[in-house]
């Protein structure tokens, strides 16, 4: 991990992030509830889908107390489209009567009352929520400087040197959180985001183009990777990873393996 004070390296990073995909400025989201709702429906699917079934489930329930009190199959079929129908039902159903009986209510509201960190636990107490889906309720409907971390934040972290590789997802939450100021998780979110999908690829990240080259140590490592990819790709020589087969040789089948 680099030696420079960690606050100074977050600026530096947001300040190249911020060159090359404009300023992010926190704005207000849906209501607590809703923003929760919909991050379980955005679980193992893309974007895309689980705002239809967010949008499907809104218009066939028009309040989440409709949505508490309808049955499991009723609410499979307004979310149908997300994916996992019947798990995220059932997910959706117990975290709305565990609301109801903790609180007489379903409003999430009172959470802007407490401390980040007891607000967080609060909600991990809900059913199937863990860290990141706290942290997206928090940060986008209360302005609460709780850091969700998705897998483009993690993977981008880790080749910045930010946290270890060995920090799994759970635990990256507390580490980043220590060390990103309060006033920038926002924004780091939002930009770690972006980069991760844009340039930070996951298999072959685009670092000739990278903003963030000059600050991440991992740059020499994948430019030198992609130099020998580019060399083997001119001579006609195998890529790495492609063994010492020559193109259009089938290798002989192996007996008793099963793959």
């Amino acid at each position: 991990m680099s030696s420079k004070k960690p606050g100074l390296r977050i600026d530096q990073i947001l300040r190249l992030l911020r060159q090359a995909y404009g300023p992010r400025e926190w704005k207000a989201g849906r209501d607590p509830l809703s923003t929760l709702i919909a991050t379980v429906l955005s679980q193992n699917t893309s974007d895309a889908n689980s705002h239809r079934a967010f949008s499907s489930l809104t218009a066939a329930f028009p309040t989440w107390e409709d949505v508490a009190e309808a049955e499991d199959t009723e609410i499979v079929r307004a979310i149908r489209i997300g994916g996992l129908g019947e798990t995220k039902a059932a997910r959706i159903k117990s975290i709305l009567q565990q609301i109801k009986e903790s609180r007489g209510s379903l409003d999430l509201r009172f959470l802007k009352e407490l401390r980040p960190a007891d607000a967080k636990e609060w909600l991990k107490g809900l059913p199937g929520v863990g860290p990141k889906t706290a942290g997206c309720v928090l940060l986008f409907s209360l302005g609460q400087p709780v850091l969700p971390v998705d897998t483009h934040i993690l993977r981008v972290s880790r080749r910045l040197g930010l946290i270890d590789s060995r920090v799994n997802a759970e635990k990256a939450h507390d580490v980043l959180e220590d060390i990103i100021p309060p006033g920038q998780i926002y924004e780091f979110h939002l930009q770690m985001i972006e980069h991760g999908r844009k340039v930070c690829l996951s298999q072959r990240p685009r670092c000739r183009i990278c903003p963030l080259q000059p600050v991440c140590p991992s740059a020499e490592h994948y430019l030198s990777r992609d130099s020998q990819d580019r060399s083997a790709a001119i001579s006609g020589l195998p890529r790495r990873g492609t063994g010492s087969r020559i193109a259009g040789m089938s290798s002989p089948k192996r007996r008793g393996t099963n793959r």
